[in-house]
């Protein structure tokens, strides 16, 4: 079974007001769903939630947003749109692996990383980047052989080591890129002090058919990690997901019956179907 994987933005009050502007900025985007709580939006064909979840948590640089950028003018009109009211992380600029490149935070608190390149497999321009440091720097290469063995018909690819004498640790992961169920995503060991870690701020969905595989996906992920509440977790990395049943989104619209199906999500941990579609 495929399932739906996509990205999860954490804002207090702002889902909204992010996705206008993602959409203006890149091409095939739409604003899919918009409610008080949920935003559902695409970017370059690329599927995200916005979550109007209050003060709780923030967007760190933890998990980043990696564009292709096929031309000069597109890398440097995307840079000016998403730097407006933001700030530049790494500024754009030629680097060692780059023609162009720059890391910028944008006004939300999400931080995009632009690279002048092809697209990535499969067309995507857009996919979620993983920095793994602090207590998690080293973890990158076993994460992401982690979760590829998580996900069936996902793949670990282009794994580059850090080799002795490049200034990290050997064997620490350069660069990688994997696929989950055909979802392209990034991996990096970050060496060095960093201010910031894995957080509830940017979360991956994973929307499930069956409850089989919510007690799948579930068990697999918290081993080591952390159970929190209404479908969230934490793995053993830090990494949040959340792991929900794909017909929540339908059950939450009915009238007179989203409160009851809510008042129930409340009470749970990991989410059972069954009682969720009979409340």
């Amino acid at each position: 079974m495929i399932n739906e994987i996509y990205p999860c933005l954490w804002f207090n009050g702002q889902a909204k007001e992010a996705a206008v502007l993602y959409c203006s900025i890149f091409s095939d985007s739409k604003i899919t769903t918009d409610t008080p709580m949920v935003v559902m939006f695409e970017i370059a064909g690329k599927k995200v939630m916005g979550l109007n979840g209050g003060p709780m948590y923030s967007i760190t640089p933890a998990i980043s947003f990696f564009v292709s950028c096929e031309t000069n003018e597109e890398i440097e009109q995307t840079w000016n749109k998403l730097s407006e009211g933001g700030s530049a992380m790494m500024p754009l600029d030629k680097y060692p692996w780059a023609e162009r490149y720059g890391w910028v935070k944008d006004k939300f608190g999400m931080t995009w990383q632009l690279m002048l390149m092809e697209s990535f497999p499969g067309g995507q321009k857009i996919k979620p980047s993983l920095l793994f440091v602090g207590d998690q720097y080293a973890k990158a290469k076993e994460a992401v052989e982690f979760y590829t063995t998580v996900f069936p018909g996902s793949s670990a690819d282009n794994m580059k080591l850090y080799e002795a004498g490049e200034g990290a640790q050997a064997g620490t992961l350069k660069y990688g890129e994997f696929t989950l169920q055909g979802n392209n995503f990034s991996a990096m060991d970050g060496m060095g002090e960093h201010a910031f870690k894995f957080s509830e701020g940017l979360s991956i969905v994973v929307n499930c058919e069956t409850q089989e595989e919510i007690d799948t996906y579930w068990n697999k992920l918290t081993e080591d990690g952390q159970e929190s509440m209404c479908g969230w977790l934490k793995d053993k990395y830090g990494v949040s997901w959340q792991i929900i049943p794909k017909i929540l989104g339908s059950l939450m619209t009915q009238t007179g019956k989203a409160e009851r199906v809510m008042q129930e999500l409340m009470k749970m941990k990991k989410l059972d179907i069954e009682t969720l579609v009979n409340a």
